[in-house]
């Protein structure tokens, strides 16, 4: 049996029986022959906690500072759970994601993996412990200062630490018993998929899905890392996220699933000048403030007028340094005024099929149309495609367009065993 690395999120750890459940789990698996090692989130809301906390404390906390109290949360459960573990008659040693050897940038809140180097977690396995890693964070490289990693760091931090142990497998265990076509919290009838692909996976977890982030998919299929998404309040099998080629060919069906998002925003520029250089002085703005951008669109210009509007959306936390970014702008694009939409979502479509199947595009939009539901944005790839709606119309949208394309359940198997979908 080979080396395996689970991750427990945050509320399949959020009390002390949820700890002893977990370290069950843990010490069955070395049991039967492997050797693990353990990527661990904060226990509950911890982690919303101690941000609310440091919000009372200062309006504007130091980067620095925030990351050294956030990473608490994790070493607090990773602690909790070695003596939990050590309870059951086995050996374990907890280690920070320093000690574990993930050295990031220096960008404190979201900083990035540049290598890990787990020396210490290889020497703890190879001396039959069970090795606890607390997730989300790391010490950057040039300061040696602790980092986090930012949204679903947990996540990627197991499939870092599988990469650079040449894991079998990076086990992802959360509250829900895999990956569905849609969220199990919205469409009761959701489906479990048993296997899926990255290239599917990265657009439903870029797209709104938040079983899997983005990030953790991405670095699993540039090392080519098995994911298996299961739930740690049930012994269901979950779902495989891997290659799509091979004698063991992940399912190529028409629709993986249906994605929404909540978390953006949109900025619309009115009344920019239709010459070349002008969008290109917009976001170029917008990245030198660090602004992630979504989907872009610019309509033709006026011909009485020479003016074109253009919008894009973003996430709402970045609303207001893309707005300060803009204004300061102004004088040098003359664009006429900005408008700033926080009530909107995003719905999308994903699937490697749709690629080779005409009438995917005309069903989704007559499902949306018969839900009475307007399109402000459309934005496409070769497998998926995402309109921008009115958030009041998000969840009838997300049932319309899961029921149209046949993905409906018989039952409602879709269960949220913690209540958070994470």
């Amino acid at each position: 049996m080979g080396l395996v690395v689970q991750k427990y999120g945050g509320s399949s750890v959020a009390d002390a029986e949820g700890i002893k459940r977990v370290a069950k789990r843990i010490v069955e698996a070395k049991k039967n022959g492997h050797q693990v090692v353990v990527v661990v989130s904060a226990m509950g809301d911890t982690t919303d906690e101690l941000i609310d906390l440091a919000e009372q404390v200062s309006p504007m906390p130091p980067g620095r500072e925030m990351d050294m109290l956030l990473t608490a949360g994790e070493r607090i459960s990773m602690a909790l759970l070695a003596m939990a573990i050590k309870n059951l008659g086995h050996e374990a040693q907890s280690f920070t994601g320093s000690q574990a050897g993930v050295i990031t940038d220096s960008s404190h809140g979201k900083a990035r993996i540049i290598d890990v180097t787990p020396g210490r977690i290889r020497t703890a396995v190879d001396e039959g412990n069970i090795a606890i890693v607390a997730g989300f964070q790391g010490g950057s490289q040039e300061k040696k200062d602790i980092t986090t990693l930012g949204g679903g760091g947990s996540d990627t931090t197991a499939v870092a630490l599988a990469a650079a142990l040449d894991a079998e497998v990076c086990e992802i265990y959360t509250d829900v018993d895999g990956v569905f076509t849609a969220d199990p919290r919205v469409v009761k009838k959701a489906r479990k998929i048993d296997h899926i692909g990255y290239e599917d996976m990265l657009e439903l977890a870029s797209s709104g899905s938040k079983v899997l982030l983005h990030r953790c998919v991405e670095y699993a299929r540039r090392y080519d890392i098995p994911i298996h998404v299961r739930s740690s309040f049930s012994g269901l099998q979950g779902t495989w996220v891997g290659r799509t080629q091979g004698n063991e060919a992940m399912e190529q069906a028409l629709i993986s699933g249906v994605a929404h998002d909540t978390s953006e925003a949109k900025i619309t520029v009115v009344g920019v000048p239709d010459k070349p250089g002008e969008a290109a002085a917009i976001f170029r703005a917008i990245a030198g403030a660090e602004v992630n951008i979504d989907m872009v669109v610019q309509n033709v210009s006026a011909a009485s007028t020479g003016l074109t509007d253009i919008s894009f959306t973003l996430p709402k936390s970045e609303g207001r340094k893309a707005i300060d970014a803009l204004e300061k702008l102004k004088a040098t694009v003359a664009f006429e005024s900005l408008r700033y939409d926080d009530q909107i979502a995003k719905i999308s479509l994903v699937g490697a099929g749709m690629k080779t199947n005409p009438g995917v595009t005309a069903t989704f939009f007559e499902a949306l149309s018969r839900a009475n539901v307007n399109i402000e944005l459309i934005s496409t790839s070769e497998i998926r495609i995402s309109v921008v709606t009115r958030a009041d119309d998000v969840n009838e949208a997300v049932r319309a367009v899961h029921t149209a394309f046949g993905l409906d359940s018989d039952s409602d198997e879709a269960v949220v065993y913690g209540g958070t979908g994470r």
